[in-house]
């Protein structure tokens, strides 16, 4: 389906508009800046596979990889290269990692650490990655933690989040994610998307130590 096809308030630069850069899913801002999709393909879907292939590497791509990807061509491609270009320009000199970070994660949850039931927690954050609000979203048995995106991401437009980051203890000691973990974060990341609101990490306490999805690349 094309763009314009689309009900208005599904269209990112009508989002854009209405609601702001920051409530923009990855995919739409480049959806943005890519104007048109290819053939059979637009531009959101286009954005997204882009965002697939390249995922955080798409800023160190250069221009004759990215003309040739997806059928993109040479204009597209330097309308991508440059805005990602004045984007490192405009930024340079400034911090650009996350104000909560896992370690921040995990010495806020030091109340929960060694609890011998799973707390599901979200920090809800603003456009500069700053804390808004934790709140606790469930609290589970000694090794299961029922949790329903609508749970998460209710609170997380109540409060205008930009972002969230997820985080649960596990009881045991031990933070290797469990299947369970992995299939309520990839739920998340795509109830996220569809909202606006990116899930920046997932990180796993224990009482000595942590572990971050994002760190480990699996998110």
């Amino acid at each position: 389906m094309q763009i314009k096809n689309l009900p208005k308030c599904e269209r990112p630069r009508e989002r854009l508009a209405h609601y702001g850069p920051d409530k923009l899913s990855k995919s739409e801002l480049l959806a943005i800046l890519l104007g048109t999709g290819t053939k059979g393909v637009n531009a959101v879907e286009l954005a997204n596979r882009i965002l697939k292939k390249f995922g955080d590497k798409l800023i160190e791509a250069d221009f004759k990889t990215l003309k040739n990807t997806f059928g993109l061509g040479p204009a597209k491609a330097a309308e991508i290269i440059a805005a990602l270009e004045l984007g490192k320009r405009l930024l340079k000199g400034k911090e650009t990692t996350l104000v909560l970070s896992p370690k921040d994660v995990w010495e806020n949850l030091k109340d929960l650490r060694d609890n011998k039931k799973e707390h599901f927690v979200i920090f809800y954050l603003n456009t500069r990655n700053q804390e808004i609000e934790r709140e606790i979203i469930s609290v589970g048995t000694l090794n299961a933690n029922l949790v329903h995106p609508r749970e998460v991401f209710e609170p997380a437009v109540k409060n205008l989040a930009a972002q969230i980051i997820v985080a649960h203890n596990h009881p045991s000691g031990q933070t290797d994610p469990s299947e369970e973990d992995l299939a309520i974060t990839k739920r998340l990341i795509e109830a996220g998307k569809l909202l606006g609101i990116e899930v920046l990490d997932h990180v796993i306490v224990a009482q000595k130590e942590f572990l971050s999805f994002k760190e480990k690349g699996i998110i």
